[in-house]
């Protein structure tokens, strides 16, 4: 994952915890929902980009074994 992927899933999960923690605050649960899927989007990318990079390894390093590379 790139360090501006990482970035934006911790700066997208930060405002779905301050939105969430607001709207516990003001009784607005429509805003706390909100907070809450915010979080759930930004775990949920994170997840997905953290398979992709060990798929993408995986790949490598076979691919380096078949070409004899990993040596």
């Amino acid at each position: 994952m790139s360090a501006s992927d990482k970035f934006e899933n911790v700066a997208e999960d930060l405002k779905g915890q301050a939105k969430e923690d607001i709207g516990k605050a003001t009784g607005d649960s429509k805003t706390q929902n909100e907070g809450t899927a915010d979080q759930l989007k930004a775990n949920a990318k994170d997840t997905f980009e953290n398979a992709k990079d060990k798929v993408a390894d995986g790949f490598s390093s076979a691919k380096d074994k078949l070409t004899g590379k990993d040596k």
